[in-house]
């Protein structure tokens, strides 16, 4: 039976990542890259479509799970009516061949363990070519090439390799599976415990940069965590999550491609790096936008590759089915073709908010900042597809005028604050009316409420970051009515939903979970309007949704109590860590502190 979504880790390294389940199995890899074809697709599919279980060989009477505090090392322990025996798992980073370690320790007893490795290259098409070479499995097919070490004996079975043995206290038997290109020679073998504990070290002395001291500590750090394991380190561009095709309703079609870098995400994550001490990680996500984002600014796009690629075309996998059936599996995502406007806002932002920080400035940036500006101006009055990706009619949705706003208002704080040059006069102008379309069209004076778009009866979560982004102070009425029709119209079970997928047409069927971002920023909302005891209230339940090891997917649902979506989720865990700062006392607050000069 396949796993939860929430009954996953994840173990990374600098450029990919894995989901190890409670049972010992590690269901989805994808080497060497986030976005390269999965050679464990069994999260989508079934066990024929790889996967590698390393396990008790009956079934343990209990499971317990931990991160190494600090680290993205697992510890998963299980213990059984012959003993306890524990697998500690790792990703660490080396050159050019990712390897993912296994350590099978034994603590009471005599544990019989059971290994299953069933490699299926191109997710799950592939079966590869298995052959022993001296003291190494090699597993390859087309472009690409599989090696097990072990020291335990090993044998084919079923178009599989598997192993039984038996551990007893103190040992500590390796698995080291390691990728390398199909046409070159093997890695060189590595010492597994030795390279384990390095791996240790170097967490935890990134740990410790961490400037978070709040009650709330070991929720940022296991945040922060989970960012470090979602970034391409290569470029410093950080993936939306390790995943695709986890859907947002349990059999539905709401299923994406998210192991991409989304430019809406760039201002939520540069402050949630900044504001916790990582300069370091947020100055490489700054020039990952840079990069991304430079050249025709009519082309610029919402998310791009881990490099920056921006050709990613979603293609159907369809021998694959599904996530509990949730079809169709996608690969790529056909939203990069979107016209997007808010995301214009975005990188206008997220640049402002590098040089409040102190960032050294790169010597081209403000150029390319002008050449977007040049042509939001003459398309901001633009039907959009919207921050929700909607594949249905294009619309005036209300969040992307608001981030058309923010650009021209982050383009004359530009020019007034820091001197850089340009016509302030004329973005002021249409900073001015952009505000008044906006607060004309976009507002139900009946219900004192901003609605979802021009003309529609529709709300939107996405209006919870008006006082945000400064588009109005929160003591504006009109941003209390607008929070108040929210909590009345896009609760449920007190968590917040993105918008009612049964009343809007975005071309997919309705359903979906509680958006768990939306809901971080309700929170922050009540902060900032006073409400303090019930912005601490729903973030602690908001904390109570994360599995035992600290993670988040990106949708709730609070029926079956279960999370939905892929997983783990950057956007949730960035939320997480900004509204934990929003809430603690006399420190950086970046609900406040975004829309200031």
């Amino acid at each position: 039976m396949l796993a939860r979504i929430e009954d996953y880790a994840i173990i990374g390294d600098t450029e990919s990542a894995a989901l190890v389940s409670r049972t010992g199995s590690i269901d989805w890899l994808c080497l060497p890259r986030f976005d390269s074809a999965a050679c464990f697709a069994r999260l989508l599919g079934v066990r024929d479509h790889g996967r590698w279980k390393l396990a008790p060989a009956a079934a343990p009477r209990s499971v317990h799970r931990q991160y190494r505090e600090g680290t993205l090392v697992l510890e998963t322990t299980f213990t059984t009516d012959a003993g306890v025996v524990r697998v500690v798992d790792c990703m660490p980073p080396r050159d050019k061949a990712p390897d993912i370690i296994r350590i099978v320790e034994g603590v009471e007893g005599r544990v019989p363990m059971h290994m299953d490795l069933l490699v299926r290259f191109d997710y799950g098409t592939i079966v590869p070519w298995v052959r022993r070479e001296d003291s190494m499995i090699r597993m390859v097919g087309g472009p690409d090439a599989l090696v097990l070490r072990t020291p335990v004996e090993t044998h084919g079975e079923d178009l599989s390799t598997a192993s039984n043995f038996t551990v007893t206290p103190g040992d500590r038997i390796p698995f080291v599976l390691s990728w390398h290109a199909s046409h070159e020679p093997p890695p060189d073998p590595i010492d597994a415990c030795a390279v384990v504990e390095s791996a240790t070290a170097r967490w935890r002395q990134w740990s410790s940069q961490c400037t978070y001291d709040g009650p709330w500590r070991e929720a940022v750090m296991s945040s922060l965590v989970a960012l470090k394991a979602l970034t391409y380190a290569p470029s410093g561009g950080i993936v939306a999550a390790a995943t695709t095709s986890l859907p947002e309703r349990i059999g539905g079609e709401r299923n994406w491609d998210y192991r991409f870098c989304w430019l809406r995400d760039a201002t939520f994550t540069l402050y949630a790096l900044l504001i916790s001490g990582y300069q370091e990680e947020a100055r490489a996500w700054r020039d990952w936008l840079l990069r991304s984002a430079a050249g025709d600014p009519a082309k610029l796009q919402i998310m791009y590759g881990p490099l920056g690629e921006r050709r990613l075309t979603e293609t159907t996998l369809g021998w694959l089915p599904g996530y509990e059936g949730s079809r169709p599996v996608r690969a790529g995502n056909a939203a990069v073709e979107q016209l997007q406007l808010d995301v214009y806002g975005e990188v206008m932002d997220a640049m402002h908010q590098t040089r409040r920080a102190g960032m050294p400035p790169d010597e081209w940036s403000w150029g390319l900042q002008q050449h977007l500006l040049d042509f939001l101006e003459s398309n901001w009055q633009q039907p959009d597809e919207g921050i929700w990706e909607v594949r249905g009619p294009r619309q005036y949705f209300t969040h992307s005028r608001m981030m058309a706003w923010v650009a021209f208002d982050r383009a004359v704080k530009a020019v007034e604050r820091f001197g850089l040059e340009g016509p302030a006069d004329r973005w002021r102008a249409l900073r001015d009316q952009i505000h008044a379309e906006v607060c004309e069209k976009a507002f139900d004076a009946r219900r004192n409420c901003f609605t979802q778009a021009y003309g529609s009866p529709h709300l939107d979560a996405s209006l919870l970051m008006m006082a945000h982004v400064g588009f109005l102070p929160v003591t504006d009425p009109r941003v209390a009515g607008t929070v108040a029709a929210i909590e009345r119209e896009l609760l449920h079970d007190g968590f917040v939903l993105r918008y009612r997928t049964e009343d809007v047409d975005d071309g997919l069927s309705p359903g979906e979970g509680v958006f768990l971002a939306c809901t971080f920023w309700l929170a922050d909302n009540y902060a900032m309007l006073g409400r303090t005891d019930e912005a601490r209230a729903l973030f602690e339940r908001l904390l109570s949704l994360r599995n035992d090891v600290g993670l988040l997917a990106e949708q709730y649902d609070p029926v079956a109590r279960r999370q939905l979506g892929n997983f783990p989720q950057a956007f949730s865990h960035v939320s997480l860590i900004n509204t934990a700062f929003n809430l603690t006392p006399k420190g950086p607050a970046p609900a406040t502190e975004r829309q200031k000069t």
